[in-house]
């Protein structure tokens, strides 16, 4: 069994929590064990209990977003360690890109990262995705790694013995499969839709400022027409290239939902509807699937705010990359 260690931000502990969720084949397989920090028993020395735990693993992931490299114990400490048995060849660092962030540049940045071509977690419109390529990846690492001959006493030398523990703290050892469904409440959905919105409203003004920073010939006009809506018109040499509304409302008088239109001036007409919807662990957006009906492709079904907008998103610039 291959003892993975996981060094990441407390900030990005959900995202830790869903890559362990993920590694639960190879747990089951009993091809290996995950530690991080959550796993320091109440009494324990902190500092100590991280150092044996990332001197003794054979697989040390790093879960990188923003928060990992601001943080100094991550960046300066773990990390250091880790790239250092790396190249001793005494485990395998892995980079998990898990937020956009300046990483290429970073002392690992040279290693090969999960997911696929180092593409951020939150970037896949359905994130199941995202760490099923990791997952797998780990897969074929530690399939490599068991593969090769063990290593001699010399190459253990540098680990420091392990503590004697009393009858009472093994006793306190628990598993890190501790999450719990819930049932979400109606004021959580409407904060999640009103979250989700806002975030989509921002993604866009940003998304277009860019667009137009990269292309002297492109203009746009964003309009909040309240709270609730907003209308886009992007130019291309000073003629209308593409336009959308997008508002929060209810869907048939009935369900709270984010709506677009390929039209600004229609009223009640969509052509796609966002709904809230959950799995007992986790809010998401649900869209009806109305924009690819003509394409005949499938489009993901739970959608994370950042995915619902990059969708719209190319539905808005696809008419400009013809």
């Amino acid at each position: 069994m291959s003892k993975i260690f996981m060094s990441y931000s407390h900030k990005d502990e959900s995202l830790r929590d869903e890559l362990e969720t993920h590694l639960s084949l190879l747990k089951r397989q009993g091809l290996i064990s995950t530690w991080h920090d959550r796993k320091i028993l109440p009494g324990d020395e902190f500092g100590n209990e991280i150092d044996e735990n990332l001197e003794s693993s054979v697989i040390i992931l790093l879960l990188v977003s923003p928060y990992f490299i601001a943080s100094d114990y991550c960046y300066d400490i773990e990390m250091k360690r880790a790239l250092e048995r790396h190249r001793n060849n005494q485990a395998r660092v892995i980079p998990i890109i898990l937020e956009h962030c300046d990483w290429h540049s970073a002392p690992f940045g040279k290693l090969q990262a999960l997911p696929k071509d180092g593409r951020p977690v939150t970037d896949y419109p359905n994130q199941h995705k995202a760490f099923t390529e990791i997952a797998t990846g780990i897969r074929t690492a530690i399939e490599e790694t068991q593969s090769k001959k063990p290593k001699s006493d010399s190459d253990q030398s540098n680990i420091p013995p392990k503590r004697t523990q009393t009858t009472e703290t093994k006793d306190l050892q628990r598993s890190s499969n501790l999450r719990v469904k819930k049932s979400f409440s109606d004021k959580e959905r409407d904060d999640f839709l009103k979250e989700s919105f806002e975030y989509i409203n921002k993604f866009f003004k940003n998304s277009l400022q860019e667009l137009k920073n990269r292309n002297e010939f492109v203009d746009f006009t964003l309009n909040p027409m309240d709270s609730q809506t907003f209308t886009v018109k992007v130019y291309k040499q000073q003629t209308q290239a593409s336009q959308c509304k997008i508002w929060r409302g209810s869907s048939f008088g009935r369900t709270e939902a984010i709506m677009y239109s390929n039209s600004i001036s229609e009223r009640n007409s969509f052509n796609e509807m966002f709904t809230v919807n959950d799995d007992g662990y986790q809010q998401f957006l649900v869209p009806t699937g109305m924009l690819n009906l003509h394409t005949g492709q499938d489009m993901d079904k739970n959608l994370s705010a950042k995915g619902a907008a990059e969708l719209l998103w190319d539905k808005l610039i696809e008419p400009l990359q013809r």
